[in-house]
Parts: C-alpha cells; sequence; structure tokens
C-alpha cells in the first residue's frame, strides 16, 4: 500500500481539533456556571458588608473571571483571593467552601470573619490562607484527607481552640503549615513528627502544654521552626531538634522551658536564626554554639543561664545581634565582642559581668544599639562606641564606670536615647551632647560629673528632640543655661541635687511641652519666674531646698493639669495665692519652711493635705492648720489680736466654749463606757475613732449579722450597718482572729490618718482579745465598680465616667505610695475594691491586705519603697504582678500592675478572668489581640459603648500597657499614671460631673498626649 504524505491529513486533524474544542467549551462553560453559582453561595454565607464583592451578582455570572478577587484558567475558577476586603460585618457566619474542582489557590485572610469557615472537597487545592480572621472552635470540620494537593495551610491569628488537628498529618504533599496566634490547647502531637515535606511549622501563640515531641527531629525538611510564645511546655529543648541540619530559624521563646541548652544544636550548620529567650533555661552557654558560623542572631536573653560567656563565640562573624541579658552570666564582658565585623546590636544588661568594657568596642563595626546596664562593669566608656556613625542607643546605667564621658559622643549624630547614670563618671559633659539632633532621652544622673551645665555650641540649633533630660545627682555648678530653650520638645527636666546656682532663667517659659520640672536641692536664688505658668503641659514642680525668694507666682495657678508642687525649703515670702489653694488637680502639695504668711487657702486640694506641708512658716493660719486667724487693718496680714474693748460677743463665745467643755466630757465618758462594753464570750471590745463619729461599739457588733452582709473576700466579711443618726457605714470584719501587735496597730493609726477624697475614710477600728479586728468605712452608695461594669441587670458607665473613674483611683493610689510615711502598699488592688459613691466619685477601700514598706535607698522615683517579701500570695486572681507571684517580694509596682488590670476592665468591660479561655487573662488576651498597636485598640473597647472618642480610649488603654509590664522596673509610678492621665483637659478637674452622659461631643485633644513620648520603648 502507498504511504500517505503527511500533509494528506491536515483537513482531517483540523476537523478534529476544532470539534474538540468546540465540545470542551460547551463543558467548560457549564462547570464555570457552577463555579460561580458555587461562589454566590459563599458570598451569601459570609454575611458579606454592604458595597463589598459587589461584582459578585447573579446577574453577572457569564463574567464570573472578572469578578473581584476570581481568576480563571482552563475555563474553570482556580483562584479566590478575597483578602483584606473588610469582608465581615462582624455577625457570626457559618460558610463552608466545596464543590471547586479546579480550585487551587483560597485566600480569605484579614477579614475578621467571626465563627467557622469549612474547606473540603477540593482535590486540587494548593494554598489555603484563612490568617487574620476571628474563626473559632476546632478545625475537626474540616476533611483534610480531600484536600490531597494541598501544600500551604495558614491558619495564624484566629481563636481556634481545642487540640491541634491530627487530620493535618494526612497532607503529604503540605510544606507549609501556620496554626500560631491561636488558642489551641493539649499537647503537639508525636505525629506531627511525620509530615517529612515540611519546610515551616509554626505552631506559636497558643495555649500548648506538655513536652515538645522529640519526633519533631524527623522533619529534615524544616526549614522554619516557631514554637513559643503562651505555649507552656514541660521539660526542655529535645536534643533531637539538632537533626533539622537545614534549620535557618529555631524560634523557643516565651514558653516555660527549663533545663540545658542541648549541645546538638551546634550541628544546626544552616542556622541563622537562633531564639531561645525567656525561658527558664540553666546551666552554661554550650562551646558546641560556637560552631553555628552562619547565625546572625543570637538571642538567649531573660533565663537563668551561669558561667562566662564561651570563648568559641568568637567565630560568629556573622553575627549581628547578640542578646544575653537578664541572666547569671558572669566573668568579663569577652574582647571578641569588639571584634564582630557586622555587630549592631548587643544586649548584655542585668547579669554579673565584671572587668572592663572592652576598649575597642564600636571601632571595628556599624554598631546601633549597646546596652551594658546593670552589670559590675570597670574601667572608661570606649572612646569609639560611636565611630560608624550609627549609634542610636547607648545604655551603660548602674555600673561602675569612671572617667570622662567620652568627647566624640557629643557629635554623636545618630544618637537617640543615652543612659549613663548610676556610675562614677566625673569630668564635664561634652559640649553639644545635650543638643544632639536626634536624642531623645539623656539621662547622666547619680554620678560625679562637675562643671556647667553646658551651653548650646551651635545657635543655629533647629529642631531638637531631646524630650527627657536627667543631670541629677552630679556636682554640676553654675547657673541653668538660657540656651536649655532651644530644647523645645523638652518634657522632663531634672537636675536636682548639684550645685546650680544664680536665678532660674525665665526662658524655661518657652518648654511648652514640659510635664515635670526637679531643680530641687540646688543654691538657686531669686523668685521664680512668673513665665513657668507658660508651661501648660507641666504636672509635676519641685523647686524644694534652694534660696528662691520673693512671692509665689499665681501664675502657676494657670497650669490646670498641675498635681504635684514643691516650694518647700526656700525663702518664699506672702501669702500662699488664693488660685493655687483653688486649685482642683493637686494630689501633693509641700510649702513648708520658708516666710509664706496670711490665711491659708481653705479650698481646693489644700484641704486635704496634713499640716506637715505647711510646717515652718509660723505667720500661715487658717482652719486648716487650726491656728485662727485674727486679722485686723493694721498688722499687715499678721495673726497679731489688736487690743480691743470686750463686748457681748465675747460673753456669748465664752459661754459657747463652756457648753462645748461639757460636750467633750460627756464625749470622754461615752467612749469609755464604749470601751469598757463586753461583747459575751468574746471579751472586751476596745473602740479607736479616728473622726468624729456619732456610733459606738454596740452600734458596730448590731450590725455584724449575716442578714447585713454585703460582701465577702480574701480579707474579711463586709456588713452594712447604721450610727445613732440613721447614717450608714461599712463594717469589715478581718480574717485571722485578732492581731494585736503594735506594728499593726500603728499601721491602723496611719490609715485612720489619711485625708484624701479619693480613699474611703476608715472612721474607726475596733479589735477585742479573742477574736477579730473589725474596721469601720464611711458608706459608699454608688457600690463597688466590679459591680456596675460586671454586675448582673446592672448599668454601665458611660466612657466619661469611665475615663473619671480611672483618674480618681490613680489619685488616691498615689496619695498611698507618694504622700504617706511610711508608704502603703495596697496590695489589693481591683475593680470591686473601687468604691462608687452616690454621685460616682471613685474611692479606694479595702485595706485589708494593704502593707506599709519602709522608704528604700535605690535610684527610683521619690519616696518609692523597697521591696519586702512576704510569706505567701495575697491579692486576687488575674490581679496579682507577676513578680509577686514568682518570688512574693511586694512593692508599689505590685499596685501598679493591679491597676493596670483595672483600666482595662474600664476599656474593654470584661472581667479579669473567665472570658478567655483556661490560663488566659486580660492582660494577655489585649497584648496578643492588639499587638500593642494603637490601631487595634478598637478590636477591646466594651461593645455596650456606642459612641466614645477613640483618642482617649486608646490612650487609656496605653496607660494600662505601662502599667501591666512583666518588668516592674518599666511600670510607671502612680504619680506617673495620674500625670498620664490628667492629659485630657476636660477630665483633669477632680470635681466630677453627677452625669454619666456620653461624651462623644466632647473636643478633640490637640496634639498627642505625651505619655508616648514620657515612654518611647513601648511604640511600635
Amino acid at each position: 500500500m502507498k504511504a500517505l504524505h503527511p500533509f494528506a491529513l491536515l483537513p482531517f486533524l483540523i476537523f478534529l481539533l476544532l470539534s474538540t474544542d468546540n465540545a470542551s467549551g460547551y463543558g467548560h462553560g457549564e462547570a464555570l456556571h457552577g463555579d460561580a453559582l458555587a461562589l454566590l453561595s459563599l458570598k451569601a454565607s459570609l454575611s458579606c458588608r454592604p458595597h463589598v464583592l459587589r461584582s459578585w451578582l447573579p446577574g453577572n455570572v457569564a463574567s464570573v473571571c472578572e469578578w473581584t478577587g476570581v481568576r480563571c484558567a482552563g475555563g474553570r475558577v482556580v483562584s479566590v483571593d478575597i483578602a483584606n476586603m473588610n469582608v465581615s460585618t462582624g455577625a457570626p457566619v457559618t460558610a463552608e467552601v466545596t464543590g471547586f474542582a479546579a480550585l487551587a489557590n483560597l485566600s480569605l485572610a484579614g477579614n475578621g470573619i467571626v465563627g467557622a469557615v469549612v474547606v473540603s472537597a477540593l482535590p486540587e487545592l494548593r494554598y489555603v490562607n484563612v490568617s487574620g480572621n476571628q474563626l473559632g472552635g476546632g478545625l475537626d470540620g474540616w476533611d483534610f484527607p480531600s484536600l490531597p494537593s494541598l501544600e500551604v495551610f495558614d491558619a495564624y491569628d484566629n481563636n481556634f481552640s481545642s487540640s491541634l488537628p491530627p487530620g493535618v498529618t494526612a497532607l503529604a504533599r503540605l510544606r507549609y503549615l501556620d496554626l500560631g496566634g491561636n488558642y489551641f490547647s493539649g499537647v503537639i502531637p508525636a505525629s506531627y513528627g511525620g509530615m517529612l515535606a515540611l519546610e515551616y511549622l509554626s505552631l506559636n501563640g497558643n495555649n500548648l502544654q506538655g513536652a515538645i515531641p522529640p519526633e519533631l527531629g524527623n522533619l529534615t525538611s524544616l526549614r522554619e521552626l516557631y514554637l513559643g510564645y503562651y505555649n507552656a511546655f514541660d521539660g526542655g529543648i529535645p536534643a533531637e531538634l539538632g537533626r533539622l541540619r537545614n534549620l535557618t530559624m529555631l524560634d523557643v521563646s516565651n514558653c516555660g522551658l527549663t533545663g540545658s541548652i542541648p549541645s546538638e544544636l551546634g550541628g544546626l550548620a544552616s542556622l541563622d536564626t537562633l531564639f531561645l529567650h525567656t525561658n527558664q533555661l540553666t546551666g552554661e552557654i554550650p562551646p558546641e554554639l560556637g560552631h553555628l558560623t552562619a547565625l546572625t542572631r543570637l538571642d538567649l536573653s531573660n533565663n537563668a543561664l551561669t558561667g562566662e560567656v564561651p570563648s568559641t563565640l568568637a567565630s560568629l562573624t556573622s553575627l549581628r545581634l547578640l542578646n544575653l541579658f537578664l541572666n547569671r552570666l558572669h566573668g568579663p564582658v569577652p574582647d571578641f565582642v569588639a571584634a564582630l565585623p557586622l555587630l549592631e546590636t548587643l544586649q548584655l544588661f542585668m547579669n554579673n559581668f565584671t572587668g572592663r568594657v572592652p576598649a575597642g568596642l564600636g571601632a571595628n563595626a556599624a554598631l546601633r544599639l549597646v546596652d551594658l546596664s546593670s552589670n559590675r562593669l570597670t574601667g572608661m566608656i570606649p572612646e569609639m562606641l560611636c565611630s560608624s556613625g550609627e549609634l542610636h542607643t547607648a545604655i551603660l546605667m548602674n555600673n561602675f564606670l569612671f572617667g570622662p564621658i567620652p568627647g566624640p559622643l557629643g557629635s554623636c549624630a545618630s544618637l537617640t536615647r543615652v543612659r549613663f547614670g548610676h556610675n562614677y563618671l566625673n569630668g564635664t559633659i561634652p559640649a553639644g551632647f545635650l543638643y544632639l539632633p536626634r536624642l531623645n532621652l539623656l539621662e547622666l544622673q547619680n554620678n560625679l560629673l562637675s562643671g556647667p551645665v553646658p551651653s548650646n555650641p551651635s545657635p543655629t540649633l533647629a529642631g531638637s528632640q531631646l524630650a527627657q533630660l536627667n543631670l541629677s545627682n552630679n556636682l554640676l555648678s553654675g547657673p541653668l543655661p538660657a540656651a536649655l530653650a532651644n530644647l523645645s520638645a523638652l518634657q522632663t527636666l531634672l537636675v536636682s541635687n548639684n550645685r546650680l546656682a544664680g536665678a532660674v532663667p525665665p526662658e524655661v517659659g518657652e518648654l511648652r511641652l514640659l510635664v515635670k520640672l526637679d531643680l530641687s536641692g540646688n543654691e538657686l536664688s531669686g523668685p521664680i519666674p512668673e513665665a513657668i505658668g507658660r508651661c501648660g503641659q507641666l504636672t509635676y514642680i519641685d523647686l524644694s531646698t534652694n534660696n528662691l525668694s520673693g512671692p509665689i507666682p499665681e501664675a502657676i495657678a494657670g497650669i490646670r493639669v498641675l498635681n504635684y508642687l514643691n516650694l518647700s525649703r526656700n525663702q518664699l515670702e506672702e501669702s500662699i495665692p488664693a488660685a493655687i489653694g483653688a486649685m482642683s488637680s493637686l494630689t501633693a502639695a509641700d510649702f513648708s519652711y520658708n516666710d509664706l504668711s496670711g490665711q491659708l487657702p481653705d479650698t481646693g486640694q489644700l484641704r486635704y493635705l496634713n499640716e506637715t506641708a505647711f510646717a515652718g512658716n509660723p505667720r500661715l493660719c487658717g482652719p486648716v492648720l487650726n491656728r485662727p486667724c485674727n486679722i485686723s487693718s493694721d498688722t499687715g496680714g499678721s495673726t497679731a489680736v489688736s487690743p480691743r474693748r470686750a463686748t457681748a460677743g465675747d460673753y456669748k463665745l465664752v459661754f459657747a466654749l463652756g457648753l462645748l467643755a461639757c460636750s467633750v466630757v460627756f464625749a470622754v465618758a461615752a467612749v469609755l463606757r464604749a470601751r469598757s462594753y463586753r461583747g459575751g464570750p468574746d471579751g472586751a471590745w476596745r473602740f479607736t475613732a479616728f473622726h468624729k463619729v456619732d456610733f459606738g461599739i454596740a452600734e458596730v457588733i448590731e450590725c455584724m449579722k449575716d442578714g447585713n452582709v454585703v460582701g465577702r473576700g480574701g480579707a474579711g466579711v463586709v456588713y452594712a450597718g447604721r450610727a445613732r443618726s440613721g447614717g450608714a457605714i461599712a463594717v469589715k470584719r478581718l480574717n485571722g482572729g485578732g492581731r494585736h501587735d503594735h506594728g499593726f496597730r500603728a499601721e491602723i493609726r496611719t490609715l485612720g490618718s489619711i485625708r484624701h477624697r479619693n480613699i474611703v475614710r476608715l472612721l474607726a477600728f475596733c479589735t477585742n482579745d479573742r477574736e477579730a479586728n473589725v474596721l469601720v468605712y464611711e458608706y459608699m452608695g454608688g457600690g463597688s465598680l466590679g459591680e456596675v461594669l460586671h454586675g448582673k441587670g446592672g448599668g454601665f458607665l458611660a466612657w466619661d465616667r469611665r475615663y473619671r473613674i480611672a483618674l480618681e483611683a490613680a489619685r488616691g493610689l498615689c496619695y498611698l505610695h507618694h504622700d504617706c510615711s511610711p508608704m502603703i502598699v495596697h496590695r489589693d488592688v481591683k475593680s470591686n475594691n473601687i468604691l462608687l459613691g452616690d454621685d460616682l466619685e471613685a474611692h479606694v477601700a479595702d485595706f485589708g491586705l494593704a502593707k506599709f514598706l519602709r522608704s528604700g535607698s535605690g535610684g527610683g522615683a521619690a519616696n518609692a519603697g523597697a521591696s519586702e517579701c512576704m510569706s505567701a500570695v495575697a491579692g486576687s486572681y488575674g490581679y496579682i504582678a507577676p513578680e509577686y507571684a514568682y518570688t512574693l517580694r511586694v512593692d508599689e509596682k505590685s499596685d501598679v500592675y493591679s491597676f493596670g488590670v483595672v483600666l482595662l476592665e474600664l476599656v474593654t468591660g470584661r472581667r479579669p478572668v473567665g472570658d478567655f479561655g483556661e490560663g488566659v487573662d486580660i492582660v494577655q488576651w489585649a497584648k496578643r489581640v492588639t499587638d500593642g498597636r494603637r490601631e487595634s485598640v478598637p478590636k477591646v473597647v466594651d461593645r455596650r459603648l456606642s459612641t466614645v472618642p477613640m483618642d482617649e480610649v486608646s490612650h487609656l488603654f496605653f496607660v494600662s500597657m505601662l502599667c501591666v509590664q512583666e518588668n516592674s522596673v518599666e511600670r510607671p509610678t502612680m504619680r506617673e499614671v495620674v500625670q498620664m492621665l490628667s492629659e485630657f483637659p476636660r477630665h483633669a478637674s477632680s470635681q466630677p460631673s453627677p452625669s454619666s452622659a456620653s461624651s462623644s461631643s466632647a473636643p478633640e485633644p490637640e496634639k498627642e498626649p505625651n505619655c508616648y513620648k514620657l515612654f518611647p520603648d513601648l511604640l511600635n
């Protein structure tokens, strides 16, 4: 048979191809129509926001491949990507994605979808991303075996709970698995070690427990492994992880690991990053880690590692970050750290390092951050620390460094933060140091620096960013330079306890952003400049212990947010201006030991101060001092009495005094009778009143009945009672039996002497020999803050009232911490111990667990108390500071943490525990949901608040985050909290309006609150 020419079949082949294509097109069209219907079903099940996915319409099915986020290939939908389109309305949904035979890519990420999304029967699906939503429940509804092609599964940042899904182990092709940022509990299944194709595994940020399974060492294809953050594993790091030879990232930080660092990790030759920080690891740093020559970041900080830094780490020449801080390492800072050519970040603070700082530090690498603080280092600050010109943070405080500050630092234009305080540095401050263009924080306090405060070497300086300057406790002399006015961004100026002389420069009035001014303990003279009144954001002024003279400027009263004023131990004259006396913002003031005269204003906060605030001014008078003013026209305002003839009024006065004497006799008799009262078998009761009261021990005992119980707590039972006049009192019977030691009685007397409008008054104290101590307080008719916020059927507070409660309660705690001697630490700050009066004004209450701390000698805030070790943890679950729970050591910062929790309650309307899953409290939840970002705060705001000023809400949330820092040193003092909360003028007054109306019409503040700059480290 004759062979056919190849071209003879061409017409037939063309016909065949056209026929096949037409048939295929018909089939694809029908399948594509089915895909479109499935997409419309998905849109309906997601309950999308209006105007979202507008192109997804039933009448537009023919153009499905042109719909938003949809991509087709081969006549089928192969990709649906609607990530970050703000799809969700916030209503819970149940959505199922199924029926797409050709779908390879699915992304619903970043839409805040609430409820459940289930994916099944998608045989071609290779990529699925549902991260950044609020999906809950477990993943048991997902039919993983019906997704045989899946390679990437990203479910990060949702609300998934229950156990980790075992079904993912059926995905033979899975390369990327991210289940982090959820609430998964239980253990990591050992079967996860069988997913041999995995290259990326993240389980961090969950509630996982148990041990890290050694089977994970079988994942030899793994390149990145994240297991830390909020998990709480038992045991240590499995040595089997040393078999992951392809691993470039290993992060098992902050998950409770114990034991030592396995030397087997030294075999991870490809490792770029090793993060083991914030665990409880012990032992020495393995020298085998020196084999990780590809390592660029090594963080072993916040553990309990001991020994010296091994010399083998000198081979880590690619290292850019070395963090070993918060351990128990000792020995010298090794010289090789100065030779690492790429090192940018070196943090070794809070160890026991000794010896000198390596002299060449900064000479061979572009150092950007150096923190060697809180060690025992000696020697001098390296001359070449900023030789690269890129150093932005230098922290060497709390060491034994001596010698001068290197001159080149005065021209290091890249510096933003410098903390050299608490050393033995001497010499002068380098010219230009204070005026560096990017410098935000400069601390040189507690050194031996001498010479003048330098003037600006460049008068044309513009754009200074310095916000905090602390030169206190040095030997500086000379005048304060007028050039300080160039530091226009300055918010904190502390120059106390030096030898400065001359006048306070009026240019200080140009520092319009100044929040805290402390010039105390110098030799300054002349008048207080009127210009200080132009510093409208000042909350703290201390000019005490100088030689200032003249009158107190009335302009100070124009500073509406001022809450601390100390002018004591000067030579000030004339009277205290009435306008200052009327200031409602003052929580503390001291005018003692001057030459002030005249009548003391009896309005505003001054009437709540102790007499010691006015001591040493014999010519001051007024009811507050129990020193009457008999002022005549010719005495020039003195308290001398002019001779005159007796009048009928004098005889009336004598008669009234006689009646008063009789009343006193009867009152004494009543008290003696009350003290002799016997309460049956309990023995003799003793009654001590701290105020003028119209009740005695009989009324107190009468009200201690079960029918009068209004509250029970860890410290005792609270009863409601009545005085003889019918007025209400609150009686608290303390648990634990009678305590009669002199120390306890002294503490009770101190509590009884408290006079502050935001602290519930302790009216009386009763005790007997056998049973109990009983405290009698004024009764608060508005109930507790906890009841109002969380009570069943109770009303809820509008935002304006919540903010005021926060400020008022802060003022009460500020008084306890900073104006009581000894300092009082409450130890049980919580919303149930903040009581509301009939006008809803806040009062700190319940001192059943209060502890008195003697002054410490640390370098902290004034009046700081030394921490004291308790025999057991006291307080309420959810409010207890971490260091108190772990170490039993308590100080005022423990109260600050608890108050931060109260602020979170005010913002979120949630209880501290119980609403977030087992083991999660409100602090962990808030940090996780917002990630510390202000723009995320709306996610946690109480949904009962319909309209709120988000600037104030974000501000209050930010202050709460400062208060609940894990490291107590980083928390603000209560005085600083009051300062920060006072930054919104409409709340700064302590005279609240009884109205709880919504504050949606409140004016917006003109500028960002100061605290965002006072604590720059905590901003993202």
